[in-house]
């Protein structure tokens, strides 16, 4: 699923055609790279993706007074057919990505595992952080944000929540570990 097809595509749709700059703008605006997976830089790349496509089309070029010349550019009938059936698609596939930290989990090194404790504490403190941050940022933007918006962030809260109570439940479980651990390979 491609999140920034549906911001493109979306925002042409609603706002009507639009240069790049005015995209990224509105992506800052939106804190769009706050509650989803779209960096506001990767903008420029998608756009000319989707003109290759021929899901949008340039509509003119315009320049205003010393700004370079900028490309508008207007969302096209296979464009919003595909915005259709995008938007429809994100709302009933379900991402949860695989985190490496599952799979170094599985595989420890066995002359580290009293490293375990500290690097489990670490995460659990980074990913604390990173949630008084983003509560931070939806508290102090949250009257620029609209009712989706707002229920969008508050779902990267508890997606964060969910993260820290899976650790330390972990971090509870690291003497058992451990030992497994130990026994498995023969290092006690």
């Amino acid at each position: 699923m491609s999140s920034i097809r549906i911001f493109i595509l979306g925002a042409l749709t609603q706002r009507g055609p639009m240069h790049g700059h005015q995209l990224r703008l509105l992506a800052e605006e939106e804190h769009i790279d706050l509650w989803t997976d779209i960096t506001v830089g990767g903008l420029y790349g998608a756009i000319k993706r989707l003109a290759a496509e021929g899901l949008i089309e340039e509509l003119r070029v315009e320049r205003k007074g010393a700004y370079p010349q900028r490309q508008v550019w207007g969302i096209t009938q296979n464009g919003s057919r595909t915005l259709s059936t995008l938007r429809m698609n994100a709302l009933r596939e379900i991402v949860v990505k695989p985190d490496p930290f599952d799979l170094a989990l599985t595989r420890l090194d066995p002359d580290r595992l009293e490293d375990l404790p500290v690097v489990i504490a670490a995460r659990i403190g980074s990913l604390e952080a990173r949630l008084a941050d983003h509560e931070a940022h939806a508290q102090a933007i949250a009257s620029h944000l609209t009712f989706a918006e707002k229920l969008s962030m508050k779902h990267g809260s508890y997606r964060l929540r969910a993260e820290i109570a899976w650790h330390q439940e972990l971090a509870s479980l690291l003497p058992e570990l451990i030992a497994d651990e130990q026994a498995r390979k023969g290092t006690s």
